[in-house]
């Protein structure tokens, strides 16, 4: 009835049935047969219940999620890492924080810089961790509207196998000599190798010689290891086969390369409970692991 509507929603019953009018209006079509002190609903009242009922459940049970998330980690948190770091360490970063949150669940996207910091922009993903080596690159204009928060540093080397060096690189350095060698490269262009040239030698003016174009940085370590060229790796991946001997870095004057892998979200990005607390989480995880 009308009155027991009134009374449910703290309204009059003038209020309701006006309501009610306008929706008949607007729909065009009558939803309730009045009778005596009691609405009893049409085919299409009906109709439009099984449609707007669960909606309102539904709306009911995310506004008491948001509510909850004002107070406690809670929900789905969407972060993004390069693919390998990602594979390696995210999963049991995700396990540890569930077991002190179990009401936070994650999804997980792995790739390079230039699928992930397009997908914070876009709100996507909470977070994104990104090598900054790899945002040196032209394609990246606008990276004012990111804030970087750096939590892991790691040497950027170019590399060969023991073997490729004694029989093409033969000691010498010279961006001569280094620049016609066979390249492993990491996605679909050149711009880790680039970006390895401009910090060594202050350009590159010729193109390289790809042999081999892959997404994986283990796949290039193993192109490396099977005397396939030259690639740009962390050394932190191959450091016993270096201290073998098995895997020679290319050195010069200049300092080493360090990159370094950082926590990004929206600048302007207010971040939820869940994500403050994931953040901090987060890095102090990887400073146990020693990273």
């Amino acid at each position: 009835s009308v009155v027991a509507a009134a009374k449910t929603l703290h309204v009059s019953q003038s209020a309701v049935s006006q309501t009610l009018q306008k929706l008949e209006g607007e729909i065009k079509c009558p939803l309730f047969t009045r009778l005596h002190k009691r609405l009893v609903p049409t085919a299409a009242g009906q109709r439009l219940f099984a449609v707007v009922e669960p909606f309102m459940a539904d709306l009911d049970t995310c506004l008491k999620t948001l509510e909850q998330a004002k107070n406690k980690p809670f929900g789905e948190l969407r972060i993004g890492a390069p693919t390998e770091f990602g594979k390696a360490y995210l999963p049991e970063i995700a396990a540890a924080f569930r077991e002190q949150y179990p009401e936070v669940s994650f999804y997980l996207k792995f790739g390079d810089a230039g699928a992930l910091l397009p997908m914070v922009e876009k709100g996507r993903l909470d977070i994104a961790l990104v090598d900054e080596f790899l945002t040196q690159n032209p394609f990246f204009t606008n990276l004012d509207i990111y804030h970087f928060t750096p939590i892991v540093e790691e040497e950027v080397i170019l590399a060969c196998s023991k073997k490729y060096y004694a029989q093409w690189v033969k000691k010498d350095h010279s961006f001569e000599n280094l620049s016609r060698q066979d390249f492993i490269t990491f996605g679909h262009n050149d711009q880790t190798v680039k970006n390895w040239f401009r910090h060594h030698f202050g350009s590159y003016n010729r193109p390289f010689n790809m042999v081999l174009i892959v997404d994986s940085l283990q796949a290039i370590i193993s192109a490396i290891r099977h005397h396939l060229g030259l690639g740009v790796i962390a050394s932190h991946l191959v450091n016993e086969e270096i201290k073998k001997g098995k895997i020679i870095p290319i050195e010069t004057s200049e300092k080493k390369i360090i990159n370094t892998i950082s926590m990004v979200n929206l600048q302007e990005k207010v971040p939820t409970l869940a994500e403050k607390v994931f953040s901090r989480f987060l890095e102090e995880r990887i400073q146990s692991m020693g990273l």
